[in-house]
């Protein structure tokens, strides 16, 4: 393809992730939290479908075919920072990603140097270590800024050959390294390749066969610079996900475009909106009908909270009795549109808010995942636990279980041990 992308936003402050700097790498300061629990501590069981990690820089080392090998992403030093080297371009890291464990006085948006990063954030044995301080069983990993959350920096890259070898070596490095290190409490997801559906559709059923269960797409591949979902361009994609069910995740921001675009405004007025890409996301999948030709998808929309589904809902159900009629937007006899939208999504919630049981029976308790967002910013990490605990209190043991494993756990194939699952009681009731 030779159009080139066209990012909406010069910086994404959520993406910005840097390297690891090895096993010389020392805690930063106040990174302690929370005490150890064992497993009878617990109150719930919880599967988080929305974390990230830093790659470490030997991400990329020998993974690479000997004639791009020296073009290989790699980390350099550079004026104190320590940066990735990749395509004739330098990329840092934003301290805002990568914040747990530091007092709040410590955050800032300057590049951070791995050794002032938490070891969770790029050691697999230290991660599942942190998840055992926050009460998290499973987690599903997003990648950070030399990937971009679908793999949007080796496409970006001048040579597509590169790019592709750059996209399935971290693919290999998160399946071998990260994923395969703890299988039982890591869910393996993939980066696809956005240059060539085709080409696209084939590494799907490839590395569903390894073990793959999620892929990262962007939100909406035109902000991109690339086809939009109104075409038949990404059928070839869909189908292969669809045929293995691997779930197709949608992160906040990873098309490059939000709807804080006032100059000057605060960063708080950028991640306030994050629920607003979510909504855009799942109106713009919705119209474009590829849930119709491919109905056994499965979107998993991160960061996207649930607030706002059912006045989505509420105004579509609207719109097919009035500006819709006639119009040929849905297909007659379709299945209703506000109907697929409780099919084949799923909402990622961080803050458990007082509202999620009603709307939970508007949406449907089998939609409704939870996050942790380790180790950003936004992260609930140590208090996962706790504050799902308190913000679900009061729910019957049924829903809350849905909602802090179950729903994950059938939606990522990724089966809890009997002895994990709490609440108690029996699954579905």
């Amino acid at each position: 393809m030779s159009r080139r992308f066209r990012p909406r936003i010069d910086t994404l402050l959520w993406m910005g992730q840097a390297p690891s700097g090895g096993a010389t790498a020392r805690e930063p300061a106040g990174g302690g939290g929370a005490p150890p629990q064992a497993t009878s501590d617990l109150a719930l069981t919880i599967i988080s479908v929305d974390d990230h990690l830093v790659e470490p820089a030997d991400t990329f080392t020998s993974r690479l075919p000997a004639r791009l090998a020296e073009r290989a992403p790699r980390v350099v030093e550079h004026d104190g920072t320590e940066l990735w080297d990749f395509d004739g371009q330098r990329h840092g890291q934003i301290g805002l990603n990568a914040v747990v464990g530091r007092p709040r006085e410590e955050w800032s948006l300057e590049p951070a140097r791995f050794d002032e990063m938490r070891r969770g954030c790029f050691d697999v044995d230290q991660r599942v270590a942190d998840m055992d301080l926050d009460g998290v069983y499973a987690s599903l990993c997003y990648p950070s800024l030399i990937a971009g959350f679908a793999g949007t920096m080796f496409a970006r890259c001048s040579d597509p050959d590169l790019g592709f070898a750059c996209m399935q070596a971290w693919n290999d490095w998160h399946l071998e390294e990260w994923a395969g290190a703890h299988p039982d409490r890591l869910i393996p997801l993939q980066l696809p390749w956005l240059l060539d559906p085709t080409v696209a559709a084939g590494e799907i059923r490839r590395n569903a066969e390894r073990g793959f269960k999620a892929v990262s797409f962007v939100e909406n591949p035109v902000e991109m610079g690339l086809p939009t979902l109104h075409t038949d361009h990404w059928d070839p994609f869909l189908a292969a996900c669809e045929e293995t069910e691997t779930v197709i995740c949608l992160h906040c921001a990873s098309g490059g475009w939000s709807a804080s675009h006032t100059p000057g405004a605060p960063l708080e007025q950028l991640t306030t909106l994050f629920p607003v890409n979510a909504l855009v996301t799942c109106a713009d999948w919705l119209w474009s009908g590829v849930l119709l030709r491919f109905p056994g998808l499965r979107i998993c929309l991160a960061e996207s909270g649930v607030d706002w589904v059912p006045m989505l809902a509420n105004r579509i159900d609207y719109v097919m009795d009035h500006s819709a009629s006639g119009q040929g937007g849905w297909p007659a006899g379709a299945m209703h549109p506000t109907d697929v939208l409780r099919r084949n999504f799923w909402f990622g919630v961080i803050d458990v808010t007082p509202t999620i049981g009603a709307l939970g029976d508007q949406i449907g308790l089998n939609h409704i995942v939870l996050e942790s967002d380790y180790p950003h910013a936004d992260s609930t990490w140590p208090d996962t636990q706790a504050l799902a605990t308190e913000g679900l209190a009061g729910m019957p043991a049924s829903a809350v279980r849905k909602i802090t494993w179950e729903n994950a756990a059938t939606l990522f194939r990724h089966p809890v041990p009997d002895d994990r699952q709490l609440p108690e009681g029996k699954p579905g009731l």
